[in-house]
């Protein structure tokens, strides 16, 4: 797969974060990360029509511009919007006081991101509006080198957080020059630094 490709990709994922489940959008992120095109492509298409997330005719043509089979009719189950909405979530820098401790994940993070061209570590609390995908819960953005793959990068911390601690966090990776997305601007402004270079 060429690099203006991939990028597309990753593209879309950092679009749809908010959008579809946390759980739908993790596997995505790893399927195509592990270069599981064929089936990274049905999960997309299934998933924002069961989950019926619309997408915008830019992300429409985002989307056709990657597809292993440009022509595949399940683009056309997917609803269309003119503009897409503002994620359906409120992020504050600290949980109620019921929150999940995040310090474990905090240390693997912090300890992880630098040996893997991380620049800064960030946590926000997420709470839901009404018709969100998903619940409350702590979401982390890692701000990484430019050239870092952020699917891989996502993948791997994620497996690791797994396999570690048995914790699941929502990651959001974000390459130090790229625009953010709604949703990971969001997260980011109302975010509590953890770490930094």
């Amino acid at each position: 797969m060429d690099e203006k490709t991939y990028a597309a990709i990753t593209e879309m994922c950092a679009r749809l974060a908010g959008r579809l489940s946390d759980d739908t959008l993790g596997a995505l992120r790893d399927q195509y990360a592990a270069g599981e095109w064929d089936l990274a492509d049905a999960t997309l298409l299934l998933n924002l029509a069961y989950e019926v997330v619309a997408i915008s005719p830019e992300e429409r043509d985002l989307i056709h511009s990657f597809l292993g089979d440009p022509d595949n009719p399940d683009l056309l189950n997917v609803p269309v919007i003119a503009e897409v909405p503002p994620p359906p979530y409120r992020f504050s820098p600290t949980g109620p006081a019921n929150a999940p401790d995040p310090t474990r994940a905090d240390t693997l993070l912090s300890t992880e991101a630098p040996r893997r061209r991380g620049h800064s570590l960030h946590r926000a609390w997420r709470d839901p509006f009404d018709g969100a995908p998903d619940g409350a819960t702590w979401v982390y953005v890692l701000r990484v080198a430019d050239g870092t793959d952020e699917l891989k990068m996502h993948s791997g911390l994620t497996s690791k957080l797994w396999t570690s601690l048995r914790e699941k966090r929502q990651l959001e990776v974000v390459a130090d020059s790229s625009p953010l997305k709604p949703y990971q601007a969001a997260a980011l402004t109302a975010a509590h630094p953890v770490w930094a270079a």
